[in-house]
């Protein structure tokens, strides 16, 4: 890795706050195929840069696993950081991850919530969304998620999106099974107890006797019909379609420009929030 790559990756993971863009990429080993680029700006908010990225590869046991993962903090961004250094090391130390990666996904976003909040005196009250894609062998893709940040795969020239948006408004019953309430308030969009935007997140011990932080799980097979993935925040999803994001950079063969192009896009629709992409390209 060259050194200027290094200090990218090592902004990313300080998110430091200023408002230079971090970006960086690279390509499986066994699946040289496979490249991969991410790209994140901050916001126009007064806070530091609350978003971080997993954008790699990793041999495990003679296995090449891409590890790609969007984590968009709020109330801070040390949850987001702690998922950043923690989530896919306890996913990948899962006694059955080999054998039913489903179960060990779900288990391992479970368990790290536990983490977060018991450490919550020293990560403080605030959360993060997650989605998260692992690459089996460029054959086998798992994707998770909690929140609203998304994955969207590319096959054939069509856009299918692979998480699902925990929206307030889309599970009122489970919150007010827990206690909680949905408000609905004219000029704002529904939030879980007048404050989160999600349903589901990491963290926000205030209130998670109303939240979830069990992920949706989708497994997609990856053959010669699928040309990329597109994980990114909030960002990019409130001012872009799935669609939309699809074709701005299906003729876009670089994963890091892709990933720049979405953000830039985004930008000029006047998206205000931290945004963070990241693209797998299948050549």
């Amino acid at each position: 890795m060259m050194g200027k790559e290094i200090l990218q990756r090592m902004k990313v993971k300080a998110g430091l706050g200023s408002s230079t863009p971090d970006t960086g990429k690279g390509k499986g080993k066994i699946s040289k195929h496979i490249t991969h680029g991410f790209h994140l700006v901050k916001g126009k908010s007064n806070h530091a840069m609350e978003d971080y990225v997993v954008s790699d590869f990793k041999q495990v046991n003679g296995n090449e696993l891409g590890l790609f993962a969007i984590f968009d903090g709020h109330l801070g961004h040390d949850v987001a950081n702690y998922l950043q250094t923690h989530l896919f090391s306890n996913i990948l130390k899962q006694p059955d991850f080999w054998t039913d990666t489903e179960s060990a996904i779900k288990r391992a976003y479970q368990s790290t919530d536990e983490e977060i909040l018991d450490k919550a005196m020293v990560l403080g009250k605030g959360g993060s969304t997650a989605v998260t894609a692992i690459l089996i062998n460029g054959e086998k893709l798992m994707v998770a998620n909690v929140g609203d940040s998304r994955a969207v795969i590319c096959r054939n020239g069509g856009a299918k999106q692979l998480s699902v948006d925990h929206e307030p408004s889309k599970e009122k019953r489970l919150i007010e099974s827990r206690g909680g309430f949905v408000s609905n308030l004219p000029g704002d969009v529904p939030r879980v107890d007048g404050q989160l935007a999600v349903a589901r997140a990491f963290g926000d011990k205030s209130l998670k006797i109303h939240l979830s932080s069990e992920p949706h799980v989708a497994v997609e097979k990856i053959d010669n019909d699928v040309e990329f993935i597109i994980l990114a925040s909030d960002g990019i999803w409130k001012v872009i379609s799935n669609e939309e994001a699809v074709d701005l950079i299906k003729n876009t063969k670089d994963a890091q420009s892709a990933a720049k192009t979405l953000i830039d896009h985004a930008q000029s629709r006047k998206s205000k929030d931290d945004i963070s992409c990241v693209v797998v390209r299948f050549q």
